[in-house]
């Protein structure tokens, strides 16, 4: 049995799907691995690294039409169309995307799996990539914030005068938002924190941030330990009162997201006006439209003297532990598929075990997953 590892092609993307150190561990299970030329370069892994661990170098038609395809991003058309009937794919698949990959992968015969679908239970952690990811992006944001911003993080005390240390508000506080927090405060910043979620204020100030209490008049906790929509009457309200207090803040990184819905606005254009000039908002919503409805996903732009960045991709940014993480994700991931059987490898049936069963996309010729309305 056969994976393969395929290059990666969507601009800006620079991780890789399975690192040396996993390709020895998928070897010493007893699977063949396939890495397509230069796939690790920009993550600094190189093909000959990837020779001495045992892995084959070969085209991208070699790679993808192997038994079990690992990917970073979701394939594009010329990509499906090289997979083989029958195959196993796993990526982050994208699910509730308007566009037609999944039904793409069905036609195909192409048994994928998402892997930001894992789900949200013990036993699943070390098989959660987008937790794996998201806790990377926190970081990563927090030092584009950094960057950006004018001043120091810290407070700094010299012969030549004294600077305060930044306040800086988190958005959410899932695992992006509280490695943002974190980090953060490791750089000297002083934090505050929001979440619809009530219960999160503990693990806030754990992490030294002070948690903003707001009264929206509902609770914000949805299934699964992730937010919910709130009604148009408490986002009107969540908007006026962040809005307040978002105008005594340096830098926002704004990290809030619901699962198969539009990112909600948090950050009013009238809130960034309210701003002081030099303000930093780090929009990590800006693929699904955005937690401020001035942020242009993948630009870094300046409205009303405020910097906003809407990078989508952090984790790209930190390829080399990117990948390194996310291909323990897959490696954990496929040991479940797995099964040995007459001294050699067989695939168990998916719904077998609760974590494959629930990031099931595409079987049987069909898509099983059902987009929410």
């Amino acid at each position: 049995m056969k994976i393969g590892i395929p290059k990666e092609t969507q601009s800006g993307e620079a991780r890789v799907a399975a690192t040396p150190d996993t390709v020895k561990k998928l070897r010493a299970k007893g699977l063949e691995v396939a890495v397509e030329k230069s796939a690790g370069l920009s993550a600094h892994f190189t093909d000959d690294v990837y020779r001495n661990a045992g892995a084959e170098i070969v085209n991208a038609a070699a790679a993808l039409g192997a038994d079990i395809v690992f990917k970073v991003q979701k394939p594009a058309k010329d990509e499906i169309e090289k997979l083989k009937k029958g195959a196993i794919l796993v990526a982050f698949l994208d699910p509730c995307a308007a566009d037609d990959t999944l039904e793409r992968l069905a036609a195909a015969g192409i048994e994928s799996f998402a892997i930001e679908l894992v789900p949200r239970i013990s036993r699943a952690q070390n098989v959660d990539g987008l937790s794996s990811q998201a806790n990377i992006a926190g970081y990563r944001a927090t030092l584009e914030a950094a960057r950006l911003y004018g001043s120091f993080f810290a407070m700094m005390m010299t012969a030549a005068g004294s600077a305060k240390p930044a306040k800086v508000m988190v958005l959410g506080a899932g695992v992006a938002g509280l490695q943002a927090i974190a980090t953060a405060r490791r750089l000297g910043a002083q934090v505050f924190a929001f979440d619809v979620r009530a219960e999160v204020k503990e693990e806030i100030m754990s992490l030294g941030g002070k948690f903003v209490e707001l009264d929206l008049g509902e609770s914000g906790a949805g299934a699964g330990g992730y937010a919910k929509q709130l009604s148009a009457e408490a986002q009107q309200r969540q908007q006026a009162l962040l809005g307040e207090e978002i105008k005594k803040i340096d830098i926002v990184i704004s990290t809030a997201l619901i699962p198969c819905k539009p990112a909600p606005v948090l950050i009013t254009e009238d809130t960034v006006k309210g701003m002081h000039a030099g303000s930093v908002i780090i929009d990590m919503a800006a693929a699904s439209g955005g937690n401020c409805p001035l942020t242009k996903a993948n630009k870094t732009i300046v409205k009303h003297g405020v910097t906003l960045c809407g990078i989508t991709n952090f984790p790209a940014l930190v390829p080399t532990d990117s990948s390194s993480f996310y291909a323990r994700n897959l490696l954990n991931f496929i040991t479940l598929l797995l099964k040995e059987e007459d001294g050699g490898l067989e695939l168990r049936d998916h719904s077998e075990d609760e974590i494959t069963a629930a990031t099931v996309m595409t079987h049987a010729g069909t898509v099983t997953f059902n987009r929410p309305n």
